[in-house]
């Protein structure tokens, strides 16, 4: 399948990162898994292999490739943790690219450098108590005062906020007493309005730093609006195409990661004097498995070449993430069912992938 999507520089950027995943990140996983961190070295590294800038433009430090290339990134990240997996896809899809599509030449200039290079992590907040997918009823507000605005609200499950050098974020905008649209912000994390909540504790993703964020009286210049507030919601509309797809491929990771154990597990493990994959209730099931996979695999692929070669498709990767998402808890379900008992032993890892 990778061969209707792919060219050499594709193929050369998946084995990069699968090297880079299996002698770099897999023998950290349990141990991040853990401790609910990543290293600030490993961030570093992915930082200077570009991993952290792929379909950012050259000229603002990143590697020039496409969302077929990121995608597979992520991918191969996520056959083996899946928290450093979603660290660089909410970093890429929704705390840079949001100023790469929509930012002033200025702003892409000050802040997508230091993305790209990874020296500062990118965070989005957009999710509230109370707004999430329902994206309008976001109760944040930014006022308009001179040349700033004054941000008060809330956001709740921000991935890297606790880690981000940079945040975006969302608020209805205020002027003149009037609301105007949901706007998209771009702030340094370390404005004096900005408080941040204890991490959260998570049953998967134990890794990824999540965290709730309060805005009391936050000041952002009136220049730092990525847009215009009238076409903020476009905005972010667009970075949620591009982060549904991040999350197709993280799950697609996931279950791929967990396939290739169950897989290796069959063919190690022997019951009635033969390999466990010699039964049909587990060769049908390891089948299963690997359609699964290769049928996600496709819609997120799909969805990525759409988005590259400018079309519509938000449905499309709507539908990647939706498909890919279900696959994934599928696939690691039946990972922990051929591995028995063991399946509910942490050396085993297919439990991490189920709780991711």
């Amino acid at each position: 399948m990778d061969k209707l999507f792919f060219t050499e520089e594709h193929e050369m950027l998946r084995d990069m990162v699968r090297d880079f995943a299996e002698n770099e990140v897999e023998p950290l996983a349990r141990e991040m898994d853990e401790t609910e961190s990543i290293p600030r070295e490993l961030i570093n590294k992915m930082g200077e292999l570009g991993i952290l800038g792929i379909p950012v433009p050259e000229k603002y430090g990143g590697a020039g490739m496409d969302t077929v290339a990121y995608a597979t990134a992520i991918m191969e990240l996520a056959k083996v943790d899946a928290s450093v997996a979603i660290t660089v896809a909410a970093h890429t899809s929704l705390g840079t690219m949001p100023i790469v599509l929509a930012g002033t030449e200025e702003q892409k200039m000050k802040y997508v450098p230091d993305l790209a290079s990874g020296k500062f992590l990118g965070a989005f907040g957009l999710t509230e108590p109370g707004a999430g997918s329902d994206a309008g009823e976001t109760k944040t507000i930014a006022e308009k005062d001179g040349n700033d605005y004054i941000i008060n609200g809330s956001k709740i499950f921000i991935t890297n906020s606790g880690i981000a050098g940079y945040l975006n974020l969302t608020a209805q905008v205020i002027e003149d007493g009037k609301q105007i649209g949901v706007g998209a912000f771009v702030t340094e994390t370390n404005n004096p309005g900005l408080s941040i909540a204890p991490k959260g504790k998570k049953m998967g993703w134990r890794a990824s730093d999540t965290h709730q964020l309060f805005f009391k009286d936050m000041r952002i210049p009136a220049k730092n609006i990525i847009g215009t507030p009238e076409d903020g919601f476009k905005t972010f509309l667009k970075t949620l195409t591009g982060g549904r797809i991040s999350i197709g491929a993280l799950s697609v990771g996931t279950a791929k990661g967990a396939y290739l154990k169950a897989l290796n597990y069959a063919c190690e493990r022997e019951a009635f004097g033969k390999e466990i994959h010699h039964f049909q209730s587990v060769g049908f099931k390891l089948a299963d498995m690997a359609t699964r996979i290769e049928a996600a695999k496709l819609l997120v692929y799909h969805s990525a070449w759409m988005k590259d070669n400018g079309k519509d498709a938000m449905k499309e990767a709507a539908m990647a993430k939706l498909f890919a998402s279900e696959c994934a808890m599928d696939v690691t379900t039946d990972a922990i069912q051929i591995h028995g008992g063991y399946g509910y032993v942490k050396e085993y890892d297919v439990e991490r992938f189920f709780r991711d």
